[in-house]
Order: C-alpha cells, then structure tokens, then sequence
C-alpha cells in the first residue's frame, strides 16, 4: 500500500533538463549544450581563463636565453678555431686577437676558483675558535630540564635543548 502511495505522491521534476538517468544520457546532454553555446554569439566577456593564454615572462626570458648562449657559444668556436686566412676569405677582418681565446676563459676559471676559497677563508674568520666558550654556550642555549621522578607516568616529552658537554662525553667515552 505505501508503494501505491509513492507512485501517486511522485511528481516529475519542474524542468524536465534537469531529469538524467544514466551517465551515458549526461554526456550526450552536455555535448548538446556545448555544441549550441560554441554557436550563439555571447554578450559576455571572455573569462580569466581564456584572457590568460599564453607563454609566461620567465618561460619567454628562459628561452631568450637559452638560445642567445647557444648562438654565443657557437660563435666562440668558430672565431677561435677557424684560421685567420679563412676569417678574411669570408669577410670578416675586425675580430679580437686569438689571445682571448684563451685568456679570457682562463681568467673566469681562476676568478670563480679564488671567489669560492675566499668565501671559504672568510668563513672560518668568522667562525670563533674551538676553544672559546661561546662554542659551547651562548644566549639562544637552552638548559635541560629535569623532571621530578614523581611525576614518572605524567612524564611529557622534553622540550629542546642543547647537550651539554660532559653528557657528550659520557656518551662517546664512557664515564671515566
């Protein structure tokens, strides 16, 4: 009986667009949709998405640059392999003294080498000797706190902190 009184209750959907029943039906519906909006002219302005086609600056100066090192490179080696005699054959008679050629990579290599052993060297002046305690304690060391043994099961976990020396070496050398 409330079967019967289901069936008589219902009523379809006010728009009957709206009434799918399988997933094959959907896809159809949409495809009819998209077909008749790529059709009818619209009012509206393009969306963001569609404004913002296009390659983006860091991709364009990423190429630019790619390129402009491939044509520098390839004109590196033709000036600095190919002959004098064959330069002027084909035209070319202002270019820089075949010395460059080598001075200048040379001079880069040492420069790029010097740059890293004095960062290096600046480094360690900065860095304050062994011996000196505030290698060991400084203001931003935290102390370890110790908790009572009453509070054994309500242990919480240690918060940060620094390792003191003497529990360093009892770990690495034993007690002595």
């Amino acid at each position: 009986m409330d079967e019967v009184r289901k069936t008589k209750d219902w009523s379809p959907p006010a728009s009957p667009s709206l009434v799918v029943r399988s997933p094959r039906q959907t896809v159809s519906r949409l495809r009819s949709r998209q077909a008749r909006r790529d059709w009818e002219p619209s009012s509206r302005p393009p969306s963001f998405a569609a404004r913002d086609h296009g390659p983006k600056p860091s991709e364009v100066y990423g190429f630019v640059g790619s390129i402009t090192t491939v044509i520098t490179t390839v004109v590196y080696l033709v000036w600095a392999y190919t002959p004098e005699p064959c330069l002027r054959s084909l035209g070319i008679t202002y270019y820089p003294s075949k010395y460059w050629a080598l001075a200048v990579p040379s001079f880069v290599i040492v420069a790029v080498a010097l740059s890293m052993v004095i960062y290096i060297g600046l480094n360690f002046l900065a860095t304050p000797p062994p011996t000196s305690f505030s290698t060991i304690f400084d203001e931003n060391s935290r102390q370890r706190i110790v908790f009572s043994s009453a509070m054994e099961k309500e242990r919480p976990i240690e918060p940060i902190s620094d390792i003191s020396v003497v529990q360093t070496n009892n770990l690495m050398f034993g007690d002595t």
